[in-house]
């Protein structure tokens, strides 16, 4: 989502796939802690304001590790961006777009076991199969509760924000970014889908409620198939907000026959853990263009787990620019143990 106001299975292989031009410590250290479970290793701002022939790097929405470790990088201008895992500069660039040849407001990305991408639009919003090179393959089915209003109960632009394939590869799950219509303030539902063969059918749905103000831009799945879940928000003159958390399905209740979830109806919400608030970590030198509770945040949208060995996981965060000349395309990455 462009914010303007207030408002598959990782290996350990992969642990040192992405190695971000340093701000700080090449290793973390105690002073470079989030929280007890996150820290902070580095950032870079490399991209910041770049264009790669002639395409704006910029805009970007989504992260997921390529099958050859190299980086997908997903612009929500209809961009598909590959990065070199060393130094972050593209490598390619794909255009993207719907049926009719319309951009998208793409904004989450799965790169699936047979290396074609798996795109969300929040128009619609849409989930579209493309190959490597940008063709439209499959699209999958959506829910009409889930769709934008006056076809189904969805705000424009508070969609489908986050995309990610749960370990086995058997399950599909997107995030709506804000509530729909009818269901309480905070409590965004998470849809998923089975595989059935060479397609994704519609399966169970899930609740899980945000912090207080705060969207969801981002999920990723984890090895023991429990999720990242990034909640954010900006206020302007404050800035932004950005919470890392893991979340537990294995309770919840499926709320696909769920009219309206209000938080009081019996519901089973997905258990969420906090990790970090990413306002906690050091800046490391990092500044700001606009006011921010950290010099360190901007518009934090992208997320991808790009290793896990030794009990810990090594993520890697992107931050949207909007190209906007007072925000930030920077990159994160970070260590997390999980509990």
């Amino acid at each position: 989502m462009r914010l303007r106001t207030v408002l598959a299975t990782v290996t350990a292989g992969l642990a040192a796939a992405t190695t971000l031009t340093a701000a700080g410590p090449a290793n973390a250290q105690s002073s470079n802690a989030c929280s007890p479970a996150v820290s902070l290793q580095s950032f870079s701002d490399a991209l910041d304001k770049t264009t790669y022939e002639g395409t704006f790097v910029g805009n970007l929405s989504a992260l997921a590790v390529d099958r050859d470790g190299q980086l997908a990088a997903l612009s929500d201008r209809s961009s598909l961006f590959t990065l070199d895992r060393t130094t972050l500069q593209p490598t390619s660039v794909v255009p993207l777009a719907d049926e009719n040849g319309a951009a998208l407001d793409s904004e989450g990305l799965v790169v699936d076991r047979d290396g074609t991408r798996l795109v969300t639009s929040e128009t619609e919003p849409s989930i579209r199969r493309y190959s490597r090179d940008g063709l439209i393959l499959d699209r999958l089915p959506v829910p009409d509760a889930l769709k934008v209003a006056p076809a189904g109960r969805a705000t424009s632009n508070q969609t489908f924000e986050g995309l990610a394939l749960l370990p086995g590869g058997h399950t599909l799950l997107a995030s709506m970014e804000y509530a729909i219509s009818g269901d309480s303030t905070g409590i965004v539902r998470f849809q998923t889908w089975e595989r059935k063969g060479r397609h994704f059918e519609l399966a169970a749905q899930y609740a899980y409620r945000t912090d207080s103000g705060l969207g969801v831009p981002e999920v990723a799945a984890t090895p023991d198939g429990r999720l990242l879940v990034l909640e954010r928000g900006f206020t302007s003159g404050v800035g932004n907000t950005v919470r890392l958390y893991v979340a537990d399905l294995r309770h919840a209740t499926d709320t696909s026959g769920v009219e309206n979830l209000t938080g009081q109806d019996g519901v089973r919400l997905a258990r969420k853990t906090l990790l970090a608030d990413i306002a906690d970590c050091p800046s490391l030198g990092a500044t700001a263009k606009q006011p921010q509770p950290n010099p360190l945040l901007d518009n934090i949208e992208g997320l991808a787990v790009t290793g896990a060995a030794h009990g810990r996981l090594s993520l890697l965060l992107v931050s949207d620019d909007n190209q906007n000349a007072v925000q930030t395309t920077r990159f994160y990455r970070l260590t997390a143990r999980l509990p």
